[in-house]
């Protein structure tokens, strides 16, 4: 249901942010029901200054992959659905998927073969990459469903209570309203969805939630044991894992849609840009080194998260059902405006660095605070051309962003690549440089230009082609 501020960044090269912002809420409110107490809070402005994008967005990831296919569809690339991948066999240079759907089975080669494909990833399991982790005792139940009472529509309703969090918002698919609970775990294996859950159950879940709301009608309901494991590598040779084949975890914070298109954005400029295995072994181990951190702090969260939100110990209950609704009263002194925007900015993965990574190369050596390789790129105001503009309206589009500031050499980009595009930023004095990665990341930074070092990067991250 939510779309982070970083994974808009990451699409928006991708022409996509437009008609997901119109198809989403920017400006969703949540009330907190709180032991007979509401608190509201407006979620659209969180103060975050470096990003275009500084609110959290509410859109249906259905939503999500309607515009990401059709954008697929208009650049002539057609995604098959009912097609299951049944073997997958490295050869030399080339990968073999074996591929069954109604009309029988087929082979197909490529390069490379990326598994996005869940928990119970196929391509994970062929290739015999381990998946650690444990499940949840907890486990989540799902239910569409008519109420009748005082809810303002078009709020996310949070009941905070002892037994945990009961969410309830005006989804609109099924029925107007989506419940979203958590409870003691029956028989459904973990990430899958169950059998139906009684109707009884759904409507006790609403009674003792507190909420001034009666069921008057269930349209569907499941339930889904949770799990938070990660694979033991994100690569086996030609195969890749991406998204919750490589981890999984609770819903907590809305982190696995964002987090698996954040893989996607990463790997893709790789793998399009690298001419085979041996030349370029470190752009593309550079996937897992950069990944697989950011999912085990994502996990971390999460299962923090999910203790407090869901866990019937004794701590959290008694939090959730005594201490909170005490100090709910106080909670704008409690959260002042510039920890709610860095809770926003962790959550919402703007904090994400790579400067560990083997494409993050720094010849300015600048101290203190300054951005460094690996950091992302923040947005800011700027003059190029003679106007002002965002650093992110500058990059947002495909390919490797090359800023000189005001007094740096000039630089002929179109001889060291066509993958590069150039802008002098006027209102940034000195004479330094910084290449801006496809996926929005400074992968590199001089202090002076010097053409030799700024295309043996280029030849690193396999910018020039061959």
């Amino acid at each position: 249901m939510i779309v982070h501020p970083r994974t808009l960044e990451c699409l928006r090269p991708l022409g996509v942010t437009d008609e997901l912002l119109d198809r989403g809420d920017r400006s969703p409110r949540a009330e907190i029901h709180l032991g007979g107490r509401r608190m509201s809070m407006q979620l659209s402005s969180l103060a975050l200054p470096d990003t275009a994008f500084p609110h959290i967005t509410l859109v249906r990831q259905a939503d999500v992959e309607s515009v990401l296919a059709s954008e697929l569809a208009r650049r002539g690339t057609i995604v098959e659905r009912n097609v299951q991948l049944v073997d997958v066999v490295p050869g030399d240079g080339r990968v073999t998927a074996t591929l069954r759907s109604e009309t029988g089975t087929e082979e197909t080669t490529c390069r490379f073969l990326v598994g996005c494909d869940g928990a119970d990833s196929t391509v994970r399991s062929l290739a015999g990459i381990g998946w650690r982790g444990a499940s949840y005792r907890q486990e989540v139940v799902l239910a569409d469903v008519e109420l009748t009472g005082d809810l303002a529509p078009d709020v996310l309703h949070v009941a905070v209570g002892r037994g945990g969090l009961l969410f309830v918002f005006s989804l609109g698919e099924g029925a107007t309203w989506r419940l979203l609970a958590t409870r003691e775990p029956e028989e459904p294996a973990p990430g899958q969805a169950g059998a139906t859950v009684p109707d009884a159950e759904i409507r006790r879940l609403i009674e003792n939630s507190g909420l001034d709301a009666t069921v008057a009608e269930i349209r569907w309901s499941t339930r889904i044991r949770l799990q938070h494991r990660m694979a033991a590598t994100y690569r086996s040779g030609r195969l890749y894992l991406a998204g919750d084949a490589a981890h999984t975890h609770s819903p907590a914070g809305g982190q696995g849609m964002n987090t698996g298109i954040q893989d996607a954005v990463n790997l893709g400029w790789k793998l399009a840009y690298a001419v085979d295995d041996g030349s370029c072994s470190e752009l593309l181990g550079s996937y897992e080194r950069e990944r697989k951190p950011v999912a085990r702090r994502v996990l971390a969260m999460t299962h923090l998260i999910f203790f407090g939100e869901a866990s019937t110990h004794p701590l959290p209950s008694f939090v959730r059902g005594t201490l909170a609704p005490l100090l709910a009263p106080a909670a704008p002194l409690l959260l002042p405006r510039f920890l709610v925007a860095e809770g926003a900015g962790i959550l919402g993965q703007l904090r994400v660095s790579y400067r560990d990574s083997p494409l993050s190369q720094d010849l300015a050596r600048a101290a203190g605070r300054a951005l460094r390789p690996g950091d992302r790129l923040p947005n800011a105001t700027v003059v190029c051309d003679g106007r002002s503009v965002e650093l992110h309206e500058l990059t947002a589009t495909p390919g490797i962003h090359l800023l000189l500031s005001r007094d740096a050499q000039q630089l002929d980009v179109h001889e060291l690549s066509p993958r590069m595009r150039l802008h002098r930023l006027t209102s940034q004095p000195g004479s330094d440089l910084i290449a801006v990665r496809p996926d929005g990341y400074i992968g590199f930074r001089s202090g002076k230009v010097d053409p030799a070092v700024l295309g043996a990067w280029l030849d690193l991250v396999g910018a020039r082609p061959h």
